[in-house]
């Protein structure tokens, strides 16, 4: 039988009273671990309940991020309430009140945490009242991307490796996989981070006027050049020009482009001279440019030439450490943008994990941007999500209800080894991702091609 309290409340139903609060409630130990964390959490750092009890504050704070700014160590230090605004890992400005629980020698036995969305409470005196020391910076999160998995850290790891160097790089990934994303944060980290950071769609650009769009013109290069106009070479100077979709850069661009990347020069368009570009080259294909290089497709010399160091984001199905921190970041980010006060039910949270997400992060940031505007109501379940959600878990069923398991699990592997191959377009990339070896990777390839 389950200890109750005098008003009758077993400790599951206080719990679950707790977890139905919308402010976070956290308590503490008397020295810095978790005990207990309501579901607020979730929606704050896109930890899960079970994932942050038990951890230890510093733990919280230097690995995880959780927020700026720290109120605990103070309440620690000083033995009485303070409050303090905060920016929590996914972005959201909230309001922590933390209150010490002294034991009968007047030392802190407990300390409770309540974390409120853009709140102001009462008389309690705020961190900076009672004390100027840092107990760290006022930056957040370092990245400004959101992931937690070991997958992304090591492509941040690369992004940070590249941001200061002047050599071209090729950003690789599917659609919708964060490249632009990426690119603003390598020229946001690197010295030229007070200069322009100019984004060129390669595939938006009619090719007749690709050229005077790129580099520019001088009047009366053409039937209609009244004046003379400046390119994005000459927009982005100092700076980054970010090249995405550089697949779909037409063939007779990519030699010319080939000699402004090479001599860091080019000539607008009707100009007898040439003008010194000091830009840093970053360029983003979701193809298979070294195979696009191999036929004939891209130029070669200019696929080598951005190649100088590449980065691969893998696919957000790849990466599942990394969707629940996501999906509460664009939960939070479209509920503040269109004035909404939304929640995602446990069981939409797990259909939701299972989808493939073949558009990626953008896919994920579209549809929860639809559920925040088109669901009236206040929780969203896991009928209010749109079919396409059930598909993967369908899939999987059929597979495995059709008859043959090896068929269905000769089906998997395809699948794994050709998207895998893909993505990375070459035996030993393709190995490192499933993490098997080249000539296995080699001999897959050829078995499903």
């Amino acid at each position: 039988m389950q200890k109750t309290d005098h008003f009758g409340l077993d400790f599951a139903t206080f719990a679950r009273l707790i977890d139905n609060l919308h402010d976070e409630v956290f308590i503490f130990d008397n020295n810095y671990r978790m005990l207990y964390v309501n579901k607020a959490c979730e929606r704050h750092y896109g930890f899960t309940q079970e994932e942050m009890i038990g951890l230890q504050f510093w733990e919280i704070i230097n690995k995880h991020h959780a927020w700026n700014r720290p109120a605990l160590p103070a309440v620690y230090k000083y033995k009485r309430p303070v409050k303090q605004e905060q920016k929590t890992y996914l972005g959201l400005d909230v309001l922590t009140i933390a209150i010490p629980i002294l034991d009968d020698k007047g030392e802190v036995e407990y300390v409770v945490l309540s974390i409120r969305d853009n709140a102001h409470e009462g008389q309690i005196p705020r961190l900076d009242e009672l004390d100027t020391e840092q107990y760290l910076s006022d930056k957040t999160h370092p990245n400004d991307i959101i992931y937690r998995s070991k997958l992304m850290e090591d492509v941040m790891d690369s992004a940070r490796k590249v941001a200061n160097l002047s050599a071209p790089c090729l950003l690789l990934g599917e659609s919708g996989s964060g490249k632009s994303l990426l690119a603003k944060y390598i020229h946001v980290n690197s010295k030229r981070a007070d200069k322009p950071f100019v984004v060129v769609n390669c595939a938006a650009i009619p090719e007749q006027l690709f050229e005077s769009e790129l580099f520019g013109h001088v009047r009366g290069a053409f039937s209609g050049a009244t004046h003379a106009r400046g390119g994005l070479f000459a927009k982005a100077e100092g700076g980054t020009l970010f090249l995405d979709e550089i697949s779909e850069l037409p063939l007779p661009m990519q030699s010319k482009l080939l000699h402004a990347v090479q001599e860091m020069e080019y000539r607008p368009v009707g100009s007898s001279t040439t003008v010194e570009a000091n830009v840093r080259i970053l360029a983003a294909s979701n193809r298979n440019l070294e195979r696009m290089a191999r036929t004939g497709a891209f130029r070669q010399d200019l696929y080598f030439r951005l190649n100088v160091f590449d980065i691969t984001i893998p696919p957000l199905r790849e990466r599942k450490d990394d969707f629940l921190p996501l999906m509460f970041y664009f939960l939070n980010h479209f509920c503040k943008q269109h004035g909404k006060g939304k929640r995602l039910s446990t069981d939409a949270q797990a259909l939701l994990s299972q989808h493939s997400w073949p558009g990626n992060v953008r896919e994920l940031a579209h549809l929860v941007e639809r559920l925040v505007v088109t669901i009236e109501d206040e929780l969203i379940t896991k009928e209010h999500l749109p079919t396409s959600i059930y598909e993967t878990r369908a899939q999987i069923i059929t597979a495995t209800s059709s008859g043959s398991l090896d068929k269905a699990i000769a089906e998997m592997e395809r699948k794994l080894v050709m998207d895998a191959y893909n993505v990375h377009g070459s035996t030993r990339k393709t190995a490192e991702a499933l993490n098997i070896s080249q000539s296995r990777a080699s001999r897959l390839i050829r078995k499903y091609t």
